[in-house]
């Protein structure tokens, strides 16, 4: 997409562009949030002795305004409490002032960071970030939906190390609490899982980069049901999601900004025209994932069966473009409605 010269849009855009209420800068969600009261400072009370690693000086920003922020990427790892799992290895890189942050959290008499592991068959779990400080790098992303190849493989081991420096750092440094050592020791990596990367996820978990900005951008108002489409290829239903963007100071506390969790009202549909590019700009190029959408309404859409979804339609326009000789954009939009429906697609949503 971005190679071939389509319009598109990293961050969150102002809530004042496409009228919306959770897209731009975004304080007040309670969860994932600091539920009590952390100094930033390297010595606690004192500003000048600089913050601690990971929080930004920042300017906090106005709610709803703009900026080139994504939000917060991790890895969702694989734990094993079987008898054979591997305890956490120290990672390539491993500095344990990185978690001063979360030590004063757990000082502070809150244990969360691991509480969202779902349970998987064979006595193993899916961890996800939860709480304040846990497997998010939070402000880690900033530089990847336009980094290079180089800078996105930095962007990548920073994420290796922080998210296993964490679980190795939980399990081993004497200053954690001894009955949180030992919960954390119950965990480790599956040996049957992985093996070619070490029994570690593959996959850096890249919640958002960048967006198409087409002749349609499905935005809050769509979610929301206050605005429907008559071309739908799609449905999304998921939660207007977005991950803490930043973690910065506020009045002298340690504060996580950028967390949404707001349900839409009901599935709503994705247009046609939000997976093609404007007219003019390409006309032999489809994106299913990277489609026309802002920030928040991103944020329902990012999820993977409704990728699965697009990219069958998407495949679907695709092979109607080259059998009529078309443009992606002059694709005729009833054809290709009888096609995804005589294959089972399912475009409307019926109470």
């Amino acid at each position: 997409m971005a190679a071939a010269g389509v319009s598109y849009h990293v961050g969150r855009e102002a809530d004042s562009l496409y009228h919306e209420t959770l897209d731009g800068i975004y304080f007040g969600h309670p969860d994932h949030s600091f539920g009590t009261w952390i100094d930033p400072y390297q010595i606690e009370g004192k500003p000048d002795s600089g913050l601690l690693w990971g929080v930004s000086e920042e300017d906090p920003g106005h709610q709803g305004e703009g900026d080139s922020r994504v939000q917060a990427y991790n890895f969702r790892i694989c734990l094993s409490r079987n008898p054979d799992r591997l305890p956490f290895p120290k990672p390539p890189s491993y500095h344990p002032e990185e978690f001063e942050l979360l030590l004063r959290y757990l000082r502070s008499g809150v244990w969360d960071a691991m509480n969202l592991n779902t349970p998987l068959p064979n006595g193993k779990t899916d961890l996800n970030n939860n709480g304040a400080v846990s497997t998010d790098l939070i402000g880690g992303s900033l530089k990847w939906p336009e980094g290079s190849y180089e800078t996105r493989e930095k962007i990548f081991q920073e994420h290796l190390n922080y998210d296993l420096g964490m679980l190795y750092f939980l399990s081993n440094d004497r200053r954690v609490p001894e009955e949180i050592r030992r919960e954390v020791r119950k965990w480790g990596l599956p040996p049957d899982e992985f093996q070619q990367t070490g029994n570690w996820p593959h996959q850096l978990y890249i919640r958002e980069a960048r967006r198409m900005v087409s002749d349609y951008v499905v935005t809050e108002s769509n979610c929301r049901h206050l605005r429907t489409v008559q071309d739908p290829v799609a449905l999304a239903a998921y939660t207007m999601d977005s991950h803490h963007c930043r973690r910065i100071v506020l009045d002298g506390r340690c504060v996580n900004e950028g967390n949404v969790e707001i349900p839409p009202t009901a599935p709503y549909r994705i247009p046609y025209r939000a997976i093609v590019p404007r007219n003019g700009e390409c006309g032999n190029l489809l994106v299913p994932v990277c489609l026309s959408a802002s920030h928040i309404a991103y944020g329902s859409i990012r999820m993977e069966p409704v990728f699965m979804v697009l990219g069958q339609s998407a495949g679907t326009a695709a092979a109607l473009a080259l059998e009529s000789g078309r443009k992606v954009q002059d694709v005729s939009f009833p054809a290709l409605q009888k096609r995804l429906l005589s294959d089972g697609q399912i475009l409307e949503w019926k109470h």
